[in-house]
């Protein structure tokens, strides 16, 4: 049986303020923006090609907003995705190569921190 990880909540304090940093800075896909309940509003969001979503808005997690820390994203090539964030107004940092892949570090307004990965190739394992 495959288990498959397909949402991960991100705690925002401003929903609108958020989908627009993810949407229109870091270029995730708007898949639903649902307003449920006046409790309760489900926006989806995903990476381009990824098969797992992020989940923002009101009513969906406990967690304080900004507290969701360490979120990773792998890329092909993470000078480029660095350039493209960059390219967007998002404030990246420089890429961090390590034995293990080159990282590049950001975070949403609220402070959920998320890092980029560009594997290593497989002849380095």
């Amino acid at each position: 049986m495959d288990w498959k990880l397909e949402l991960v909540p991100v705690p925002v304090s401003d929903v609108d303020r958020a989908k627009h940093f993810y949407v229109d800075q870091v270029g995730f896909n708007a898949d639903h923006d649902h307003q449920v309940s006046p409790q309760l509003r489900f926006v989806q969001l995903t990476p381009k090609g990824s098969a797992c979503s992020i989940v923002l808005g009101t009513g969906i997690t406990e967690m304080a907003p900004g507290s969701q820390k360490g979120l990773q994203i792998v890329v092909d090539d993470a000078a480029a995705a660095r350039e493209e964030l960059l390219s967007r107004g998002v404030d990246a940092s420089e890429v961090d190569v390590q034995p293990w892949g080159r990282f590049v570090y950001f975070s949403d307004p609220d402070g959920n921190t998320w890092a980029l990965q560009q594997l290593p190739s497989r002849a380095s394992f």
